[in-house]
C-alpha cells in the first residue's frame, strides 16, 4: 500500500494537517496507519478522492455531520445529496436576502420622506368542511392584522385560537412605523408560541401553523411558519409569497419529488416546523390594487393555484372572495377545514 505522510496528504488533498487530525477524531477520515510509537498519521493514496470530496464540501459550507453521510456515497447518489443540500441553502438564503433588502431600504431612505399611505380592506371566512368533525382553524381580519392559524392534534383548536389571540394587540389604532414592524411582529409571534405551549401543556402532538400580515399603511410585514400560505394577486398574476415548512415541500426542493408526485404523497400533511420554531419574516411593499390571500391548506390541498387566481381576480371585494374560495374547496370535497383571509390595498377615501 502506497502511504503518504500527513503533510504530503494534506498538500495533495487540499485539507490542512489540523483539519485531517480533526476528521480523524470525528471518524470522518481515518488515516490508513498510525505509527504506534510516534502517533504519526499516514494516509493511503486511494483515500485522496474521499479527502478531496470532503474538502470541496467544506468549502460549500456543508456541516460535518452531513459530509460524513455524503462522503461514503459515490456517483449519482452523492450528487443527489449535494443537490438537495444546496437547494435547502438557496431557500434559506432567499429569506435572508429579503431581510437584507429591507435593511438597505430602511438605511438609505431619505430622512423625512414619508411613504404613500394606503388603506387595507379585508374579510375572513372559515369553514369546517365536509369531513372533519370540528374546525381547528382560526382566522382574523382587522384594520392592520390578517392571520390564519391551522391547528392540529387533540388541542388543535385551542392552539390556533391562542396563537391568533396573542397577535390581536397588533391591531391597535396606532400602527407600527415601517422600520419597527418586523421586530414587533417577531416578538408577537414568539409570544404566540408561548401561548400555544400554555394551552397544549407542551404536548408534542398538538400545535398550529401561523401565517400573518401586519399593515403599516404602506407595507405589509409577513410572519410565516407551517404550511398555511400567503399569496399576492398583482396585475392579474398570482404569486405565492410563503414557503411551506413541510416534508413534501422539502422533498420537492431537493428534487426528490415531482409536483405530480407531491399531490398524492402520503406525508403531504406532515410538517417540518410549526409555531414555536423560528418563523420566516419579510417585508412587502404594497401597491394600490394589490390583493393578498392568506389560507389554510384546506384550500390549497384541493383547489389548484390557477383556479385560486381565477376566483381571486373575479371577486369584486374581499367578502365575496373569501366565501367563493371556501365554497370552491367544499365543492372539491371539503376534506379538511378551510379558511381564507383576503385583504385589498386601496387608496384612502377622500
Amino acid at each position: 500500500m502506497d502511504l503518504l505522510t500527513i503533510g504530503a496528504f494534506a498538500k495533495a488533498s487540499g485539507l490542512s494537517p489540523k483539519a485531517l487530525r480533526l476528521y480523524d477524531e470525528l471518524g470522518l477520515l481515518r488515516p490508513a496507519r498510525v505509527d504506534p510509537f510516534t502517533g504519526y498519521r499516514y494516509y493511503a493514496v486511494a483515500q485522496l478522492d474521499r479527502a478531496r470530496l470532503v474538502a470541496w464540501l467544506r468549502r460549500l459550507g456543508m456541516p460535518l455531520a452531513r459530509i460524513r453521510a455524503v462522503s461514503v456515497l459515490t456517483g449519482a447518489d452523492a450528487a443527489r445529496e449535494v443537490r438537495a443540500y444546496w437547494a435547502r441553502v438557496e431557500a434559506e438564503t432567499a429569506v435572508r436576502r429579503d431581510l437584507a433588502a429591507f435593511l438597505v431600504t430602511e438605511l438609505t431612505e431619505a430622512p423625512g420622506k414619508g411613504p404613500t399611505m394606503l388603506e387595507l380592506r379585508c374579510a375572513a371566512h372559515s369553514d369546517r368542511g365536509h369531513v372533519r368533525p370540528a374546525n381547528q382553524d382560526t382566522v382574523y381580519a382587522g384594520r392592520r392584522l390578517l392571520a390564519v392559524a391551522d391547528g392540529f392534534g387533540p388541542a388543535g383548536a385551542p392552539a390556533s385560537g391562542a396563537a391568533v389571540e396573542a397577535l390581536r394587540f397588533l391591531d391597535e389604532e396606532d400602527g407600527p412605523r415601517p422600520g419597527d414592524v418586523l421586530n414587533l411582529l417577531a416578538d408577537a409571534v414568539r409570544g404566540a408560541g408561548d401561548a400555544v405551549r400554555d394551552v397544549t401543556e407542551g404536548a408534542g402532538d398538538a400545535g398550529t401553523t401561523l401565517t400573518a400580515l401586519l399593515w403599516t399603511g404602506s407595507r405589509l410585514a409577513l410572519a410565516h411558519i407551517g404550511d398555511s400560505r400567503a399569496y399576492l394577486l398583482r396585475e392579474g398574476g398570482l404569486f405565492r409569497i410563503t414557503h411551506d415548512h413541510s416534508v413534501v415541500q422539502s422533498l420537492l426542493d431537493e428534487g426528490r419529488l415531482t409536483p405530480a408526485e407531491a399531490e398524492s404523497h402520503p406525508q403531504r400533511s406532515l410538517l417540518l416546523k410549526a409555531l414555536g420554531a423560528d418563523p420566516d419574516l419579510r417585508l412587502h411593499e404594497a401597491l394600490p390594487g394589490d390583493r393578498y390571500l392568506l389560507c389554510s391548506d384546506g384550500l390549497t390541498g384541493v383547489v389548484p393555484d390557477d383556479r385560486i387566481r381565477e376566483l381571486l381576480a373575479a371577486a369584486p371585494d374581499p367578502e365575496t372572495a373569501v366565501r367563493t374560495l371556501v365554497d370552491a374547496a367544499n365543492t372539491a370535497g371539503g376534506p379538511d377545514n378551510v379558511s381564507c383571509v383576503v385583504g385589498d390595498v386601496v387608496p384612502p377615501v377622500g
